[in-house]
């Protein structure tokens, strides 16, 4: 963000701050004076104009009313009275865009700075705001000629103007003088036309815009709880900005085009203060938000419902919706709304959508013809224009819609429910079931959770959060209490967390602590309408008058406990005494709507020992009920566990009771309660003996059903069930009918009988095409469904791919027959094969062309995606490995695809991806392109390939998600709406990456090696020299000594198992509830595979390594030939840090080994290992149409060549170099890189450039000693292969080079003596600049 603002204090005083302005303004319009802006005085060579010039005086200078004493006033006196009544009667009309007829007047830069601003530092192009000063005439006239197209109201000219948005020009210290005048030109616009017009009066709307920060979504894709702006930053600008529209003279307010809802509550929060604290007029608000596509939400994800109960407690004149849309598009939202809100509505669409060259051809005839049904319908109360609108627009809506009565607003349903919002909306009354609130995001209430808020892990406790609402949490309680915590500060970076994961934000939330600051901290960060949990009478009225008031601003509910300043209330009567004057308190003098008001009695834990406690839950449920019974509109809610703490760890019983519990109270009308939701048991389902128990412990009948409890609890302790079930017959469903039994196969993966039971449906079908599109695909249907719901896991699919293979493989003979069959009668009959034929791939949803592109050799996740779409009906072409560009658009052409798919795990790959993208737009073909594979990303797509190519191009994180990218590309009703949400999708990650680069800061080259790591290497010398220098082969590596170096957690992740906490690693998997049991079946195939191919050394591995003299020179290393170091045989180049960060040292891996001119020794290694044979036995499986057996052999050789080269490694350490020859490391603590020194691979982060594996090779002779060979893109074959340097000093570590600037390119590329163009080809992904620019 750059230094933080220091916002001015505002004088105390109310008339010297008023005076103060009044003398600020006096300054200003003298100086306007002086500037005397005019069009006519423009520099520009011919002089802008416009309609209605005639209003101008012979001098350019808009003419002033002959009598206007004071633009605060308006002739009307009430203007909100005046509006009510209006819209009662009539339709009433806003203006247009003003950015449209600014651009017809063809500005310059010499406009926008006028004579204020010709020494100005930063460009002013663009900044039409600042138009209100340099260029004040055209502004008034754009104003007046809106006004009398019919334009009831006009908006200032403010649309940016706060003072955070003003400062990408340096202007933010005008944010006051801006709106100011711009409010003045408005009102002054009106008050003539109104006194042209007396029967029709005019008004001044003060545009308040959404600024250009987000407090809902993160400007950082890598850190999804950062904010460039806070709450109080904006407001701050908010009441600035309002501060000069309503001294300038605005009569109204008109929060706009609201795409991020918190930035709006922000402004409303602004306003409330203005009137509440600082004595300003109170003055009609109006809300607009902005649907940015079909979804019908805004840009921070919430419905038009959500946004609306965000809103609501602003109390506006009119919500409605702007921008975005043109008329048709907006209508279901529009129509929404008008059902919705109790408010009138307001609409301004644009003129149609944009055009390629982002204009608007609709005209206003045709956009009228577009708003008229609206009006027809009853959804308008006031109507205007957005983009693309102009005077002309505006008098075509008045001509049109002016004979149609407004709308009626429908009874609020505020006054009868609760209404509560995340990203949607939650409504509570009377007829609801007992809302869940999930209670496990708690540090005081669950030792999970707190343990991972201690240990920073906060994306692991959103997955709590996550499991909650999957178990049925309606709202969520987060809470932050904990005395070594910063509650502040851990609340503000678990919410704004939290809002980045649609499936949690969605409910609402409630913002839980006993520190009202911390309270405070989650207000500002929740865009939609929360619950406060809690506030209480224990600190006397004032305070707690004084604290609902700020949370009644932030339009929040609240929780209210039953505390006095006596203490905590445990009898009904003085539950509900308490509950009964806060509610007076709460309703009468601070205006809370009742339906907002959710008291908590104290449900307090029964059963304890102490005979005083064992009513407890009684005087609850008589407190619920008189609360329910006295206090209209009033909801209850309380912390349900506490009913059992006395039985902490007897989960059973204490699930037993809260079902007994909640049973009877919500009877008694508890409204909702704080609960862990996954584990509630159900009344209905108690044991008989346990329910008695819990009854009479509930209701306090017997005095010895505590000694009861505690004996049941003994008894049934250990959770025993009476008994193991019998096993159901494996084979029962073999007597199933034949579509039933494929389609149980399919499921469950089941080979043995297929053959059989496709026979027997081939018998009973009329052909084998009908097999296919009936059963077979039911069943992947089936396989689909569950995959999709996360009910099914990969492997299983992929074997069920295998079963369906084998089906249609048996089918393909008699299909073949049928063909031919086909064939020979449409030439017997004399008609073409056309018209008999069917189209064979006719029964697919639609052909898949897949390739690993050229250069590139790994391709087991392109073959999962290949599966996972194959068992979804897609036609799956599968080009294999390294595939040149033009085979892959031949093939499309010739299977004629529907979908393109690239794969890629080298980031040389990146650039033939970008190639293909390019051939593709070259040939004119129009097949969309899905991107995929380890080194791609959303951004790298968005960026550098999507630009290349004018059909959609889409970048597909894994393969669960292949299935929803294709079928919504492919579906006609969704595609264009899918394809419009990429682009925008695509284009802010666009804006984001070149705004990162004109923010990262990058010390020039220089600097950064000036700042470099340095060791003592007198006081921390090198390593001993290796035992050998010498290159070294080890053809036939002995893989029986690696397999307990195997790094499983890779293979699950190849798989997309992943445990959840605390369940995440191998063998912890194991034990997760959700995928542990398919996890350990796919490990013992897995073993069971490795003694097979290791046994009978179907697999084989390789490995070359040497070691050589070595010393450092500045950022390269010299390998000499012996230990004289007079002969340089190879040079490795290094790339050193250039980003400016806290650490004030750059790393490169040149500081690992001791300088030349140390004098001192020092030493380097490196080494290539290769695992043979997976290729073949890949085909063999293939063969047999085993996906799930060649994936599996793939990835298996994949974590052996890694067992490999940590295996080596370990023998470096230890013998072959023997630095540390008595090491002694677990696999786990070697995994987890406890030992000595480090091994970086060209292509990874310590060194990105892949050309340095060329100089590796030429210095062992990889290829001669072994059969490991480099790819032109210098990929490595065979895929299951690994490669890098040794360094041996304690002090090297692993470390991520990041972006480099231009300088270091042009030094690296004259060190390796290569051409900058190539260099930048090879560092592409790295580069702080774009290659396009």
């Amino acid at each position: 963000m750059g230094n933080p603002r220091r916002w001015p204090a505002p004088p105390t005083d109310t008339k010297k701050r008023r005076a103060q302005r009044e003398q600020e303004r006096k300054t200003r319009q003298r100086a306007n004076r002086r500037e005397g802006s005019s069009l006519s005085a423009s520099p520009a060579s011919s002089s802008p104009t416009t309609e209605h010039d005639d209003t101008m005086a012979s001098n350019g200078t808009a003419a002033a009313p002959e009598s206007i004493a004071d633009y605060a006033t308006h002739p009307v006196g009430d203007v909100e009275a005046y509006l009510a009544d209006a819209l009662r009667k009539r339709i009433l009309f806003l203006d247009g865009a003003m950015g449209t007829e600014v651009q017809k007047l063809k500005l310059t830069e010499s406009h926008f700075r006028g004579t204020r601003f010709t020494a100005h530092p930063k460009d002013l192009l663009g900044n039409n705001d600042v138009l209100v000063l340099t260029l004040p005439d055209a502004i008034y006239t754009i104003h007046k000629n809106y006004l009398l197209a019919g334009s009831d109201m006009v908006e200032t000219n403010t649309f940016s103007g706060t003072s955070i948005a003003q400062e990408d020009y340096l202007l933010q210290d005008l944010a006051y003088e801006i709106n100011y005048e711009a409010a003045r030109l408005a009102k002054r616009a009106a008050l003539e036309v109104t006194a042209l017009e007396p029967h029709k009066p005019r008004f001044v709307c003060g545009a308040i815009g959404p600024t250009n920060r987000t407090l809902s979504i993160s400007p950082s894709v890598e850190n999804p709880a950062f904010r460039n702006v806070t709450f109080d930053q904006l407001v701050a600008a908010y009441k600035e900005q309002c501060r000069g529209l309503l001294d300038g003279g605005a009569d109204i307010l008109l929060v706009e085009t609201i795409f991020d809802t918190l930035n709006a509550k922000a402004a409303l929060y602004a306003i409330d203060e203005l009137v509440v604290l600082d004595g300003f007029r109170r003055t009609p608000v109006l809300i607009s938000g902005t649907i940015v596509d079909q979804s019908g939400r805004t840009l921070s994800g919430q419905t038009g419902e959500a946004f609306l109960v965000s809103t609501h407690h602003a109390d506006p004149l009119a919500v409605g919706l702007n921008c975005a849309l043109g008329a048709d598009q907006m209508r279901p939202f529009i129509e929404a709304i008008s059902n919705f809100t109790p408010h009138y509505t307001i609409c301004y669409p644009n003129a149609g959508l944009p055009n390629t060259f982002g204009e608007y051809d609709e005209t206003p005839e045709v956009m009228a013809k577009n708003v008229e049904p609206f009006a027809q319908a009853g959804f308008l109360n006031i109507v205007g224009g957005c983009c693309g609108t102009t005077p002309a627009h505006i008098a075509a809506l008045v001509k049109q819609l002016g004979k149609y009565p407004p709308r009626k607003p429908p009874k609020s349903v505020f006054d009868a429910k609760l209404v509560l919002s995340g990203l949607e909306p939650l409504a509570v009354d009377e007829l609801t079931n007992f809302v869940n609130i999930g209670e496990r995001c708690n540090v005081a209430g669950s030792r999970q959770f707190a343990r991972l808020i201690a240990e920073d892990k906060y994306e692991d406790a959103l997955a709590i959060a996550r499991t909650q609402v999957e178990n049925g949490a309606q709202i969520i309680d987060i809470n932050m209490d904990d005395g070594l915590l910063d509650g502040v500060a851990a609340m503000t970076r678990f919410v704004n967390l939290l809002s980045t994961e649609p499936d949690v934000a969605r409910v609402p939330l409630m913002i839980d602590s006993s520190n009202f600051d911390v309270l405070l901290a989650g207000l500002k960060c929740t865009q939609g309408k929360c619950i406060v949990n809690s506030i209480s009478l224990k600190e006397g009225e004032e305070e707690f008058l004084h604290k609902a008031r700020i949370i009644k601003r932030f339009g929040a509910a609240v929780v209210v406990m039953a505390f006095d300043e006596e203490g905590q209330a445990a009898e009904a009567d003085h539950k509900f005494a308490i509950c009964q004057r806060s509610y007076r308190l709460l309703v009468d003098r601070v205006g809370f709507n009742p339906q907002d008001i959710i008291f908590d009695p104290n449900i307090l834990t029964i059963c304890t020992g102490m005979d005083e406690h064992n009513n407890y839950a009684v005087e609850f449920i008589n407190a619920v009920a008189r609360i329910k019974k006295e206090l209209p509109g009033a909801k209850v809610s309380g912390g349900v566990s506490n009913i059992s703490f006395s039985f902490r760890g007897k989960e059973a019983l204490r699930q037993a009771m809260h079902a007994v519990f909640l049973y009877h109270a919500i009877k008694a009308g508890l409204d909702m309660g704080i609960v862990n939701a996954g584990f509630l048991t159900v009344y209905s389902e108690v044991p008989a003996d346990l329910l008695a128990l819990c009854e009479a412990a509930v209701w306090n009948t017997a005095p010895d059903t505590t000694e009861k409890l505690l004996e049941y609890a003994e008894r049934h302790g250990k959770g025993k069930t009476g008994g193991k079930a019998a096993e159901a017959d494996a084979e029962a469903w073999r007597a199933e009918p034949v579509e039933s039994r494929l389609s149980h196969a399919l499921v469950k993966g089941i080979t043995k009988f297929i053959d059989d039971d496709v026979e027997e449906a081939r018998k009973q079908y009329a052909r084998p095409l009908h097999i296919i599109e009936g059963p077979l695909m039911a069943g992947m249907s089936i396989v689909g469904e569950l995959f999709g719901s996360g009910k099914m896991f990969l492997p299983q699919v992929i074997k069920s791919a295998r079963v369906m293979k084998r089906a249609v493989a048996y089918l393909i003979p008699f299909m073949e027959e049928e063909r031919l069959a086909a064939l020979a009668a449409a030439k017997a009959n004399g008609t073409t094969a056309e018209d008999e034929v069917e189209d064979p791939d006719a029964a697919y949803n639609g052909t898949v062309i897949m390739a690993t592109v050229k250069g590139d050799v790994h391709d087991i996740g392109k073959n999962i995606v290949a599966v996972v779409l194959g068992c979804n009906n897609y036609k799956v072409i599968d080009l294999g490995v390294m595939v040149p560009c033009e085979k892959i658009l031949d093939a499309a052409i010739q299977h004629r695809a529907h979908i393109i798919g690239l794969s890629g795990l080298i980031t040389p790959s990146l650039d033939e991806m970008i190639h293909v993208a390019k051939e593709l737009q070259r040939r004119n073909m129009a097949v969309p392109l899905l991107i995929g594979g380890a080194t791609t990303s959303r951004m790298h797509t968005a960026v550098k390939i999507a630009p290349r190519y004018r059909h959609p191009v889409v970048h597909v994180l894994d393969a669960s998600k292949s299935v929803v990218v294709v079928s919504s590309l492919l579906d006609e009703k969704l595609r264009d709406d899918f394809i419009d949400s990429i682009d925008e999708e695509y284009e802010e990650l666009r804006e984001d990456h070149y705004d990162s680069l004109k923010d990262k800061q990058y010390a020039p080259l220089a600097t950064a090696r000036a700042q470099a790591f340095r060791i003592d290497w007198f006081a921390n010398p090198p390593p001993p020299r290796p035992h050998v220098l010498c290159v070294k082969v080890d053809p036939d590596y002995d893989l029986d000594q690696v397999l307990g170096k195997i790094d499983w957690n890779p293979f699950f992740q190849t798989w997309q198992l992943r445990g959840r906490y605390p369940n995440r690693g191998f063998p912890k998997i194991f034990n997760d509830e959700h995928v542990g049991a398919e996890a350990k079946r796919l490990y013992d195939e897995a073993q069971a595979m490795l003694r097979d191919v290791v046994g009978n050394r179907k697999l084989r591995a390789e490995a070359v390594y040497g070691f050589w003299p070595a010393n450092s020179v500045g950022d390269d290393i010299h390998v000499y030939a012996d230990e004289t170091r007079s002969e340089v045989v190879a040079t490795f180049h290094g790339l050193r840090q250039q980003a400016i960060k806290e650490a004030d040292t750059t790393m490169c891996l040149s500081d690992f080994v001791a300088p030349r001119d140390s004098g001192i020794a020092d030493y380097i290694g490196a080494f290539a290992v290769g695992v043979f044979g997976a290729e073949a036995l890949c085909a063999a499986h293939e063969a047999e149409l085993d996906d799930f057996g060649s994936i599996m052999v793939k990835a298996i050789a994949d974590r052996l060549a890694e067992a490999v080269a940590e295996d080596l490694h370990a023998r470096v350490r230890t013998d072959h170099w023997g630095y540390v020859p008595d090491e002694h490391l677990s696999t786990e603590e070697m995994l987890a890189v406890k030992y000595q020194g480090i091994r970086p691979a060209p292509g990874y982060p310590s060194q990105p450039d892949h050309t340095e594996k060329i100089t590796m090779w030429k210095l062992m002779g990889v290829a001669e000693k072994s059969g490991i060979e480099l790819t032109e893109s210098l990929a490595m074959t065979p895929a299951s292969a690994v490669s890098g340097l040794y360094f041996a000093h304690p002090k090297a570590s692993y470390f991520a080079v990041g972006k480099i600037a231009k300088d270091q390119v042009v030094d690296y590329a004259a060190r390796k003596a290569m051409p900058v163009e190539e260099i930048e080809k090879w560092l592409t992904p790295i580069l702080n600049y774009d290659l396009d620019n």
